[in-house]
């Protein structure tokens, strides 16, 4: 068996440069490397999960709009999702699914302002530590 970590996860965007600035701005991710123009790889505070965005027209991109965000999402663990999603809806995100409890579980589903799916949770039993 390969032992293997988590690295990154890519998503192709429209307009990588006001995502990454986006991303920055509202939910506090830093770019921990960058190729200018092409790619950014953004981290959590932690620094322990990371995902880049890059913007490729020749690459097939997903319609992110047009995708059931339960299909595909990024989730951040927040302390109150509804508050969270507020202040995220106030710089453009939209609300793709009410605010719900699973078990001991709170979440809801946004959409960042260039429609890829975002899930808010809190965890009754956090997932790292």
């Amino acid at each position: 068996m390969i032992k293997a970590a988590f690295e990154h996860v890519a998503l192709n965007v429209p307009d990588r440069d006001a995502a990454v600035a986006w991303y920055v701005e509202h939910l506090g991710l830093h770019v921990v490397r960058e190729v200018p123009g092409a790619m950014a790889f953004l981290a959590d505070a932690g620094g322990t999960v990371v995902f880049e965005l890059y913007n490729n027209e020749n690459a097939g991109r997903i319609d992110f709009a047009a995708t059931d965000p339960l299909a595909l999402h990024v989730a951040f663990e927040v302390e109150d999702p509804r508050a969270a999603a507020e202040e995220l809806v106030a710089a453009g995100a939209t609300v793709a699914e009410k605010y719900k409890e699973v078990g001991d579980d709170s979440m809801i589903m946004l959409r960042d302002p260039y429609g890829v799916g975002l899930q808010l949770v809190r965890r009754g039993t956090r997932m790292r530590s």
